[in-house]
């Protein structure tokens, strides 16, 4: 299992309609997540911050198993309306690079 960190950050005065939205995501959405590999994702916030940390069996496949999906699709369009620095995923990376970890 893989462990993730992504960074993300709101557009000014988005933070409780982010919120909001992540009350609940829906059973579709989760149900697309889980069959991609996600075990596991959690966000926090400060301020307009968003740090993510997903746990996934592949990030490279999950990503690439997400990207055409219309459930998919339609969360990260709705996502981007509220996001100032958004998914910026290349195919390539990794997300945030770890710096240090308690053993």
């Amino acid at each position: 299992m893989q462990k993730i960190a992504l960074h993300t950050r709101l557009k000014p005065g988005r933070e409780a309609e982010y919120d909001a939205r992540h009350a609940a995501i829906g059973d579709e959405l989760d149900a697309a997540l889980r069959a991609a590999g996600v075990n596991g994702w959690t966000i926090w916030r400060s301020g307009r911050e968003l740090f993510h940390v997903v746990e996934v069996a592949d990030y490279q496949a999950m990503r690439k198993e997400l990207a055409p999906n219309p459930v998919n699709i339609a969360w990260q369009a709705a996502m981007a309306e509220l996001l100032e620095v958004g998914d910026d995923y290349s195919g390539t990376d990794m997300g945030l690079a770890k710096v240090w970890e308690l053993p």
